[in-house]
């Protein structure tokens, strides 16, 4: 097996296993948009934990980048057409997050997992939205 196939399962599992880790110590589905959604309207006493998973999320993807400069190869530059895109589509991300009431990550990795007809239903909708968008972008635009 190459490190092709490994890395990618690898990484799939220590996303599982910290999902499954968070569930189990702190009862709650590790969802990033509902994580990092609720640091920006804090409850109290549900703030510490917040932080420091988002804090792991930041320190992993820049300890990576520190390790293994190599795959993270700059981006082409945006024209200003492209950034209002980008804005455009995040913006519509954070809406279907709320209007799902969850993120992929809540949903595909959490809510799957557990069994939730729920997430199965918004996870087919996310991808088959995902798939309509690569068509129309790539074909009808």
């Amino acid at each position: 097996m190459t490190s092709s196939f490994l890395l990618p399962l690898l990484g799939g599992a220590l996303i599982g296993l910290s999902a499954s880790l968070l569930l189990l110590a702190n009862g709650r589905v590790a969802g990033i948009s509902g994580v990092v959604g609720s640091l920006l309207a804090p409850v109290r006493g549900d703030i510490a934990w917040r932080v420091f998973f988002f804090g792991g999320l930041l320190t992993g993807g820049l300890l990576l980048a520190w390790l293994r400069p190599v795959s993270f190869a700059a981006p082409a530059p945006l024209s200003a057409g492209g950034v209002a895109l980008l804005v455009a589509a995040g913006l519509l991300v954070g809406f279907g997050s709320r209007l799902g009431n969850g993120c992929t990550s809540g949903h595909g990795v959490c809510g799957i997992s557990r069994g939730s007809v729920r997430s199965i239903a918004a996870t087919l909708t996310f991808m088959a939205t995902g798939v309509l968008t690569v068509f129309l972008a790539r074909h009808i635009f």
